[in-house]
């Protein structure tokens, strides 16, 4: 019960029934029970024009952390047990920044932001991390070489735990953003989906039945190198025509001459918004690109649905209708239709919500009585 509570946030007991198989009246009494030891809040709601028992976790179970390390920002955000956020902060990063030291700029915020609350980072339960390059769940480091240089043979958890004194739980910015949006956005009815993450870097997280799938290596995804062209441009990867030298920011930028200011994806973004018809092109060519990729994934993964983020998702549907032409046209159909494709619901924030979902997986509370997992 839970574990159901941790996934979704909030349900009424009707829905605790169905997502748990116990009975309405077994539910009532769990309920109850882990009410009063303070585990769990209850509250009215009106459903489909009934009143109903909304559950959730209690706040006052304590305090996580979720934080993302994208290739030009850094976003944090401190959350209660019921996924509320508390405070938030978001600054920019050099393109090339390394482990050591922002990992020192994190430890610093970490503990200005808990000192805003009133409280120190040895209150945090735990802390998630993304970061925009696949790791490996055996060994918690970068899995790919040249995918994020100045963080490659660092155990990025225990490096910060080391700093903090927490525990940290550690995964690729799409898998997280993918979590976030099977747990409590646009994703949260489809039993598969497929999250591309666009902006500076392609990647992908695929979610079956609410749970990530990363792969034996933590690699699972890695639509950014699925092939576009074998004699194309080398690719950060060391491979040739990979779709981030097509439809990655910096391809896109690169079109542009030096002097029409397009220095970063915003640039651009706001340019096709105003309705330059050059910067609307350029988003409407990558999204034939990333459609063709996704078509791929597609036919091997199957999924029912696809949810597009990362700062190019902000383009809207300049991106997304380009994306849906390239799908009908390459993926294999079928008598269900192919997979819709929608935006996602938490935009850029969307890793900072999955890297909180890991870390309240592994939170345990105190009931009273011992340690009570809330994976439980």
């Amino acid at each position: 019960m839970v574990d159901s509570l941790k996934r979704h946030g909030r349900l009424t007991q009707v829905e605790l029934a169905g997502s748990t198989g116990l009975s309405p009246a077994t539910v009532s009494n769990i309920v109850k029970e882990l009410t009063a030891t303070g585990i769990l809040h209850t509250s009215m709601t009106s459903r489909s024009g009934r009143r109903a028992t909304l559950v959730s976790l209690a706040r006052q179970l304590g305090l996580v952390a979720g934080v993302h390390f994208s290739s030009r920002h850094l976003r944090i955000a401190i959350a209660d047990a019921t996924r509320t956020i508390v405070s938030q902060s978001a600054l920019p990063l050099a393109l090339d920044h390394r482990a050591d030291a922002e990992l020192e700029r994190l430890t610093l915020l970490l503990s200005d932001m808990m000192d805003s609350l009133g409280g120190s980072v040895s209150d945090l339960l735990a802390v998630g991390l993304a970061v925009p390059a696949p790791v490996d769940p055996r060994t918690g480091m970068v899995s790919a070489t040249g995918l994020l240089r100045g963080w490659e043979g660092i155990d990025i958890a225990e490096s910060l735990t080391l700093r903090i004194g927490r525990p940290v739980y550690v995964d690729s910015e799409a898998n997280l953003g993918g979590l976030a949006e099977a747990r409590e956005g646009s994703a949260r009815d489809a039993a598969s989906a497929v999250y591309i993450r666009v902006g500076h870097t392609i990647s992908a997280g695929l979610v079956v039945g609410g749970d990530l799938f990363r792969g034996v290596n933590g690699k699972a995804g890695q639509v950014g190198h699925v092939t576009i062209d074998e004699n194309g441009p080398i690719c950060r990867c060391s491979n040739r025509g990979c779709l981030e030298t097509y439809a990655g920011a910096p391809a896109l930028l690169s079109l542009f001459p030096p002097g029409e200011g397009m220095q970063r994806l915003s640039d651009l973004l706001s340019a096709a918004e105003a309705g330059d018809g050059s910067a609307r092109r350029v988003i409407a060519d990558a999204g034939r690109h990333i459609g063709i990729a996704a078509a791929s994934v597609c036919n091997l993964f199957d999924p029912e649905l696809i949810v597009v983020g990362g700062e190019l998702a902000e383009a809207g549907e300049i991106l997304m209708a380009p994306m849906r032409h390239s799908l009908e046209r390459t993926a294999l159909s079928s008598s269900a239709g192919l997979p819709e494709i929608v935006g996602s619901s938490f935009a850029e924030w969307a890793e900072v919500r999955g890297a909180i979902a890991i870390a309240l997986d592994h939170v345990s509370v105190d009931a009273g009585a011992g340690a009570v997992p809330i994976t439980a």
